[in-house]
């Protein structure tokens, strides 16, 4: 190829930029407005301290609040002791504010409680974390889960009361709070304060039921049932199904208290009693403790028997026993010590007002007109005892004595007492008796009973064999021909026969015979000598003057 046809290149430099280069730069574009929307619509990221993970699925367990996704969990480690687990969660944006330190987070699963069945949606879908946000200026992203879901969130409007007790167990978180049988609460938390000894239980009482809650309100243990046994027969009285499957508390005003003021405050501290009974004995706050002393068992009396007079109760029994005595005189003089108190407003209106030292004169004069404690039966089947006072022997000379800084309540045996006396009474004098003479007497007796009755067997063989004779035997039959024969001479004397016709008519001539003697023997009756010298009377001889 010649020079003239060889082509040749010109080379230009373009100062533009391709246009291919907009691609990746919108993608770069698009990339970072997709970053800055990811890092624009996070929200905190929050730490859940668990007990366990059980239902817990990272990427899947979603938190929610009223049923609205509102964050996710992100991953679950272990704690360093292995104590618990640390769960993360990513919240979305504008959560912020629902994160302080009141709210409250738990897993939703299925579960059956007092309170009812919950949870059941989530046996498809899985568990997820319940967020309950709470009512405070205070920041917060570490947070503990409940093990149980709250009875009521702390922004609910209600009362709340802690009811102390000696005993733990007696209710359980969810237990219901009744009023006249009627559901106004929860129970929503348990626990046992250390220092106190005490079980504490904190209920809610959700609005407007908290107005029923008055300054002078008791609360009290209810099983369900109630079933008294008593002079007007046998009652039974059943609360809710609830309370009779679970238990519970009620409260009320006790019966002969003011119903007291409104409270204003939103935690309340209160006593839990263990029934109705309780709540009343815990009203008479005035007393006057006594020490009564026995010399005899006092087996089933325990603290809390009632001190009655004529059947009114008048006081408790604190302790029993309160103490033992030995006499240094009389070592086998053993006197049991019962600690009693005699509660004022049980014996007058106004008792937690009345003044101990006029009780105390009031009873001092009592004692002195023989006013005696005395142990008493209560129950036959238990053997519980109890208390009872009455007058006995006046004493004018009574002077108060005291032992321990308690005054001592004279006492005088029972009548249990005094039966086992009279019950030993009795065993001395038989033991007394001179057994052994009696047993040889009664020996006697028997040897002389079984040769009379050997004697009975002889005679018995004998008239056996008497009666078992031939001509034994005919005798009855002897004495059947004698009765025929007897039986033949009665017919003989039947009207229709003719001995009997016979023996009519001669009987009628001899009633005829007597009858014509009848005029013969009253002139026999009145004259005797008329037989002899006839009928006529014959007149006396008179008298005459002789003659020259």
């Amino acid at each position: 190829m010649s020079e003239e046809n060889q082509a040749t290149a010109n080379i230009k430099h373009q100062k533009r930029i391709s246009a291919i280069w907009i691609v990746p730069i919108l993608a770069l574009f698009i990339g970072l407005w997709m970053l800055f929307q990811f890092i624009n619509s996070k929200g905190p990221e929050i730490t859940i301290i668990m007990p366990t993970a059980e239902g817990i699925n990272i990427g899947k367990t979603e938190i929610k609040s009223l049923n609205v996704k509102v964050g996710i969990v992100t991953d679950i480690t272990l704690s360093e002791d292995y104590d618990h687990i640390k769960l993360t969660a990513q919240m979305n944006k504008g959560t912020e504010r629902m994160l302080n330190d009141k709210t409250q987070f738990w897993v939703v699963k299925p579960r059956i409680g007092s309170e009812g069945v919950s949870g059941l949606d989530t046996i498809l879908s899985g568990a997820y974390i319940q967020i309950q946000p709470g009512e405070s200026n205070i920041e917060q992203l570490d947070f503990t889960a409940l093990e149980l879901p709250p009875i009521a969130p702390l922004s609910s409007k209600g009362v709340r009361v802690v009811l102390s007790h000696k005993k733990a167990g007696k209710l359980s978180i969810g237990d219901p709070v009744t009023y006249n049988g009627f559901t106004v609460g929860r129970v929503e938390k348990t626990s046992f304060d250390l220092k106190e000894k005490k079980a504490s239980y904190q209920l809610f009482i959700f609005e407007p039921y908290d107005d029923l809650l008055l300054s002078n309100s008791q609360f009290w243990l209810t099983s369900g049932v109630d079933v008294k046994l008593n002079a007007d027969g046998f009652n039974v009285k059943v609360d809710s199904l609830q309370s009779f499957i679970t238990g519970g508390v009620t409260f009320g005003i006790p019966e002969g208290e003011s119903n007291g003021q409104q409270l204003e405050d939103k935690l309340v501290k209160r006593p839990l009693f263990d029934n109705y009974e309780q709540v009343k004995e815990g009203l008479y706050k005035k007393y006057v403790p006594f020490i009564m002393e026995f010399d005899e068992s006092i087996r089933g009396l325990k603290a809390g028997a009632p001190v009655e007079y004529r059947g009114i109760r008048i006081g408790t029994v604190l302790q029993a026993p309160y103490n033992v005595t030995f006499s240094e005189e009389d070592t086998k003089a053993v006197k049991i010590q019962v600690l009693v108190k005699i509660e004022l407003g049980r014996l007058f209106d106004q008792g937690n007002n009345a003044s101990l030292d006029g009780f105390l004169e009031t009873f001092e004069e009592h004692f002195k007109n023989g006013l005696k404690g005395k142990l008493k039966n209560g129950n036959l089947l238990t053997g519980a005892l109890f208390i009872d006072t009455e007058f006995d022997t006046p004493k004018a000379d009574f002077k108060m004595v005291q032992h321990n800084g308690y005054n001592i309540f004279p006492t005088k045996k029972g009548e249990l007492a005094v039966i086992q006396e009279q019950v030993s009474l009795l065993f001395n004098k038989v033991n007394s008796l001179p057994l052994d003479k009696v047993v040889n007497s009664m020996t006697r007796s028997m040897d002389s009973l079984n040769n009379t009755l050997v004697s009975a067997e002889d005679t018995f063989m004998k008239l056996n064999d008497l009666v078992s004779q031939e001509s034994t035997q005919t005798i009855p039959s002897d004495i059947q021909a004698s009765i025929q024969q007897l039986q033949k001479t009665l017919e003989g004397f039947n009207p229709d026969s003719t001995m009997y016709n016979d023996l009519q008519q001669t009987l009628a001539k001899f009633e005829q015979v007597m009858l014509e003697l009848q005029p013969v023997l009253k002139q026999i009756n009145d004259k005797p000598n008329s037989l002899i010298f006839g009928d006529s009377e014959v007149t006396d001889p008179t008298p005459a003057k002789r003659e020259n």
